[in-house]
């Protein structure tokens, strides 16, 4: 077979499987409300916590930031690609979530794949939760530190993975997790994890992508949520979420870890600065975030989570535990899954089926995601049309 035949023929496979992701194409901004191609729907998958992706002050601070400093920076940050707004946005970030310094990516994949490979090396040792996002997969898989990995949020391997990479003779540790678990919605338990770390003289390294924003106080995250904001020591996390739902990652870290990253840490040495646009957007958010109003869509969001969990475990669904705006929606199979979330596109509301190989086989579910822009009104009209999907679709009695 020819390269391109070969090509085809694993399509055809993922087709047969029903694995095939595909994409919807939305002819509207990012919302409670867009639209597919001319027809409305009503959307549950998106990052969009706090509804922010289109909020009218995050569009005028992006045009405001586009008008001042340009479409972009044509270069790299070391060579000519950093500006005041740059600077401002990581003074604003680091301060935000407690930390010294902060450096930003073109993505939050990048700041993962950039943090481990400078930072550790033969004779460090990782260890790595076994579900943490494939971004930090990518990021370990570059350092030259041995790999360790313990059983998802089971603490007891986590000590023995630490005990094991001391008796091994590993210079420098880290943990390395999530914060919240994006595909269950799970917290990392933290507070146990600093502890262990603490005891062996490791470090902790945190993914709080899906906690920025939506947990802790003034939406700081994950430690602060659970009581350790002191205990992490290298914070990755992204503007393209709850902050504006633009694109863009970050690392905050004692200022001598990122005066290092910034000579060292390649996807930053190699990409573009952030255009300007996505600056001004997230530097609006973080302000709204910290704010009263930011804690006012914090609260509609928790009540927006628990209305709809309480919907869809009353119709009879089986979802996964949790108090995080994360609700999955868990049916097993792929195909299972496919053809809910087809049934329920029909219906009005925009899911995603998730399948192999994003989650482990068998584990098929409909990640559904709240947002504060949802009302009460519209959650109830998905909470139907999941019963009526789910009936007709066989997935409920």
């Amino acid at each position: 077979m020819t390269f391109y035949d070969e090509i085809e023929a694993e399509l055809d496979g993922l087709k047969r499987e029903r694995l095939l992701k595909g994409e919807l194409v939305l002819s509207t901004p990012q919302g409670a409300d867009i639209r597919v191609g001319a027809d409305p729907r009503l959307n549950l998958c998106a990052n969009n916590y706090l509804g922010l992706a289109n909020d009218p002050r995050i569009v005028e601070a992006s045009i405001a930031a586009t008008r001042q400093w340009g479409a972009g920076y044509a270069s790299v940050r070391f060579i000519c690609g950093t500006s005041e707004l740059h600077k401002e946005l990581e003074r604003e970030t680091a301060d935000f979530l407690g930390f010294e310094d902060c450096i930003t990516f073109a993505a939050a994949f990048d700041a993962n794949g950039a943090l481990f490979e400078p930072l550790f090396h033969a004779g460090d040792a990782i260890i790595s939760d076994a579900l943490n996002h494939a971004s930090i997969i990518d990021g370990i898989r570059l350092s030259k530190a041995k790999r360790y990995r313990y059983a998802n949020g089971d603490m007891a391997d986590l000590d023995r993975q630490l005990q094991a990479a001391r008796a091994e003779g590993a210079r420098r540790i880290v943990v390395a997790t999530d914060g919240v678990f994006s595909m269950d919605g799970y917290l990392a338990k933290l507070p146990r994890i600093v502890e262990l770390a603490r005891a062996h003289g490791a470090l902790v390294m945190v993914d709080d992508c899906h906690s920025t924003g939506v947990l802790g106080r003034q939406g700081r995250g994950t430690a602060d949520q659970l009581g350790v904001g002191d205990g992490v020591d290298l914070l990755t996390g992204t503007y393209g979420k709850a902050l504006g739902g633009a694109m863009g990652g970050f690392i905050c870290a004692k200022a001598p870890v990122v005066r290092l990253l910034r000579e060292r840490a390649r996807p930053y040495l190699f990409s573009n600065a952030l255009a300007p646009a996505v600056c001004g957007a997230a530097l609006k958010a973080i302000e709204l975030c910290r704010g009263p109003e930011g804690d006012a869509m914090r609260v509609q969001l928790r009540a927006n989570a628990e209305r709809f969990r309480t919907g869809l475990e009353t119709a009879g669904f089986t979802l996964l535990p949790g108090d995080h705006p994360i609700i999955p929606v868990m049916l097993g199979e792929a195909g299972a899954a496919s053809t809910l979330a087809a049934a329920l596109l029909e219906r009005g509301v925009y899911v995603r089926a998730f399948s192999f190989p994003v989650v482990p086989r068998g584990q098929a579910r409909i990640r559904t995601q709240m947002s504060a822009a949802l009302t009460a009104e519209q959650i109830d009209e998905a909470i139907a049309a999941f019963s009526d999907a789910g009936r007709a679709t066989g997935v409920l009695n």
